[in-house]
């Protein structure tokens, strides 16, 4: 390994070279607390910054193991170091001059969700931490600026790593306190199993963002209070006692007038598949973690998914039990998307009828007495969702504002009245009774086998050079091929769908071999993730910065909807 003294050498002898000489610097250099890794140097100023990592053993981290003990506890504690040293970073970027992205220093910036990310590693063996961060290496024009590049590597960097890195020179309150958060957190997902519910929303609990684009909590609005009839306290290990709203397994629908809260509520409960930092006002908001949120996809591609237990006996004898379409309707999507939920292990359905297809939701009582059932291909979803609860043990949460027909099925109603929830079952039911409930021709409910096996084609088959990027939240490029992902609500950040997009490729590479099924691949995907973490999926010399795992539900969802797949 060389030393920190031979790095400053071989900067300073190739000042005002041209700019490819910089590549000659990959490699390992030791520095007094910790290894400086070069892993990739960019090909001009104006590319991709490059790739480096610094390596820091147990011993100079120096973090005590009660901060990572458990998978969820380190995952929390990286996560945490991460923002700090993202915060550190960020007075630094750019302040080392030049063309294009020299002096540019960053990393991976979190959310309001804590999530496993490939840019910090620490080892539950011995404590050790790895950081990969991207560092833009300045120049002139085209010519090296070796300098301005001492001035990061030798003055900005050391001290970011000294103030954000090392334990004993931060605050060790602020460390435990997201230890204990984690702690708290994860009690009440276990209680959530032991006391059949599939999700808790805490009373003070702050639903409302500020904005689209902002999962920044609204200061001014109103505290979630949960009814008296569903209240449940938990005792939290750190909190102490907690009371809050406890939404039972079955079938709970959500109603209220427009702008009450209804959609607020439903995408609070859709991010509780994850963790929340400190402040977002939803650390205690704790869905089920398999929760998939439904709706329509007009234009979707589909291939070979059985949708037979929602729609049947279409025009031309076209077969359901294995339907393709490169342009799915608002039906046909919903209906692939649910039974590809199901296929996923997913145990609560959560569906707004803003974006669902009115005509998989509900047949109303004049329609059928129009056009008979045994017209109308679409079984719609009110005729199933009794049996997915009580035959698959599939519970659902539904926010209506147009139609009362799902009274009738509902376990449970919630009427949203200026954001804070009022348990009207009873009121509900009572109404529900002086009105027919729906009849739907008694048809079989039988869950499909999900014996489909992926196999690529097209530019999945040309996998000897292979480019990838995420665009934002709205799906992943791979060569040439585009995978749409814009209606998958429960992605949180742009790095899981690149991670994305190396799983595919990495499946596409060693795992598609016609005969494995999708839930076998995804679980030996999950398997290399639980072993090796994310830097499971790197094939290259380095393992890339910007890498965020997705949930399982995810994974098998980019999949469905990859176009240069066939089933």
């Amino acid at each position: 390994m060389n030393t920190s003294q031979q790095l400053r050498q071989s900067i300073l002898a190739m000042d005002h070279k041209s700019y490819p000489a910089y590549k000659s610097l990959a490699g390992r250099y030791k520095f007094d607390r910790y290894t400086l890794c070069i892993d990739h140097v960019q090909g001009d100023p104006f590319a991709a910054p490059s790739k480096v990592h610094v390596e820091l053993d147990g011993r100079t981290a120096g973090f005590p193991a009660h901060l990572y003990d458990t998978k969820e506890k380190r995952i929390a504690l990286q996560d945490q170091l991460t923002r700090i040293f993202g915060r550190e970073l960020s007075a630094v970027s750019k302040k080392a001059g030049g063309s294009g992205k020299s002096g540019l220093i960053s990393v991976s910036r979190c959310g309001q969700q804590i999530l496993e990310r490939s840019c910090c590693e620490l080892n539950p063996a011995d404590g050790a931490l790895l950081f990969r961060l991207e560092v833009g290496f300045p120049a002139n024009g085209r010519s090296i600026n070796a300098r301005e590049l001492i001035k990061i590597l030798f003055d900005f960097l050391p001290d970011c790593v000294e103030k954000s890195l090392i334990c004993r020179n931060l605050r060790m309150q602020e460390l435990k306190a997201a230890a204990q958060l984690c702690e708290d957190q994860m009690y009440i997902r276990e209680q959530l199993k032991k006391l059949k519910l599939c999700a808790f929303v805490a009373n003070g609990a702050i639903l409302p963002r500020v904005s689209g684009v902002s999962q920044r909590p609204l200061k001014e609005a109103v505290p979630f209070q949960s009814p008296a009839s569903m209240e449940v306290t938990l005792e939290l290990p750190h909190h102490g006692p907690l009371t809050g709203m406890g939404i039972r397994r079955g079938i709970t629908l959500i109603v209220g007038g427009g702008f009450h809260g209804k959609s607020t509520l439903l995408n609070a409960l859709e991010l509780g598949v994850y963790n929340h930092i400190a402040g977002d006002g939803r650390e205690y908001v704790i869905t089920d973690d398999s929760a998939f949120k439904l709706r329509a996809e007009d234009s979707r591609y589909i291939s070979n998914s059985n949708i037979s237990l929602f729609i049947q006996n279409l025009p031309g004898r076209k077969d359901t039990t294995s339907f393709s379409t490169e342009d799915a309707s608002g039906s046909t999507s919903q209906a692939a998307n649910t039974i590809e939920a199901i296929e996923s292990g997913s145990r609560l359905l959560l569906i707004d009828e803003d974006t669902s297809a009115t005509n998989f939701m509900i047949r109303d009582q004049l329609m059928q007495s129009v056009i008979s059932d045994r017209e109308e291909p679409i079984t719609p979803f009110i005729s199933r969702v009794s049996a997915l609860y009580d035959q698959s043990g599939i519970s659902s949460v539904i926010v209506a504002g147009s139609s009362g027909a799902y009274f009738h099925v509902a376990d449970t109603v919630l009427q949203m009245k200026e954001y804070i929830p009022l348990d009207i079952t009873a009121k509900a039911k009572d109404a529900a009774a002086g009105y027919p409930a729906l009849h739907v021709d008694g048809l079989s409910y039988r869950v499909p086998d999900f014996s489909r096996s992926p196999k690529a084609f097209g530019e999945l088959q040309r996998l000897d050079r292979v480019k990838m990027k995420s665009m934002g939240l709205d799906g992943i490029q791979i060569n040439h091929s585009t995978t749409d992902l814009r209606y998958l609500e429960q992605l949180a950040d742009n790095e899981q769908l690149t991670a994305l997009a190396y799983m595919v490729v990495y499946a596409a590479r060693h795992l598609m071999d016609g005969r494995r099924t999708l839930t076998q691949l995804v679980d030996q995907l999950e398997l290399l993730l639980e072993k090796k973490g994310l830097a499971g999926l790197a094939e290259g010399s380095y393992l890339p910065s910007n890498l965020c795992r997705p949930r399982r539900q995810e994974i098998f969802a980019c999949f469905n909807r990859c176009r240069e797949l066939r089933f």
